[in-house]
This record gives structure tokens, sequence and C-alpha cells, in this order.
């Protein structure tokens, strides 16, 4: 589905949603789960990246493990600040990894919602995290 046609189809919805008036509508929901690393296909929706695709010595990972009943996602990298010599870019310095969500047709409706929640547990190290969205017509589109 093209982008202008998803977008058209869900200003069709939210205007049959706004007149249908039903009281449940308007009640917001208490969860949406967007990604849940409960299955080994949900790494195929992500993208790894680190400095060694500009010739730095940093690599990533994510694998999904069985914790007792439980499957996780686990996203782990190695620092380095070391640059490959033979790398054909100039960079004098490196040392980063991560992940992001793959592309998809599309977005993420939202708008029943006023916060996102990462549950994550880490090293006790800083670490960022960005969100990508387009506003159109007012509308917040992740």
């Amino acid at each position: 589905m093209s982008k202008l046609r998803a977008l058209w189809q869900a200003s069709v919805n939210s205007t049959k949603k706004a007149l249908a008036w039903n009281v449940e509508d308007w009640i917001p929901p208490t969860e949406k789960y967007i990604f849940s690393f409960n299955s080994k296909q949900e790494v195929k929706k992500w993208h790894l990246y680190s400095d060694s695709e500009y010739g730095g010595m940093s690599t990533a990972s994510l694998e999904i493990t069985e914790t007792g009943n439980e499957l996780r996602g686990i996203f782990s990298g190695k620092l380095s600040l070391d640059v490959n010599e033979n790398s054909k870019w100039n960079i004098n310095r490196s040392g980063f990894c991560g992940m992001r969500s793959k592309k998809f047709d599309g977005f993420i409706n939202l708008d029943l919602y006023d916060s996102i929640a990462l549950r994550l547990k880490g090293d006790g190290r800083c670490y960022i995290s960005t969100d990508k969205r387009k506003i159109i017509h007012g509308k917040h589109l992740f």
C-alpha cells in the first residue's frame, strides 16, 4: 500500500470514527505492543549497524533467547576505538553500534496513545534512543 493511500485510509477511518460517536472509541486503550521480541522472526525486522561500515572495528548482534518460559531480545555489541588502516573512509575516531527497525509500508498509528514506553534492561551505562516520525496534517506518524 502506498504511503498516500495509507494516509488517505487513516483519514477516512478517523472521520468515520468521529461521526459514529461510540463512547468506547474515545476511551484510550491500555497497551499496544509494537515490537515484542517473542519470536525468532522478530530479528528480521531490525537492521544492525556499527562503525565497521565506515572502517571501524565495532560489532553488533541481536538474538532471541529463552529465559525460563519467556523469549527475550538481546542486543549486544562490542565497541572498539580502533580503525581499520585499509579503510576507504578517512575517519579519526570510531566506537558505535546500534539497531533500528527496517522500513515498512504505512505507519504505526498511535493516535489513541499519549506516550511510548520502552522496557529495557541495561548494564548501567547511558544510551540514546530516538524515534522517527512525520507530521502530516497535524498528526504524528511513527
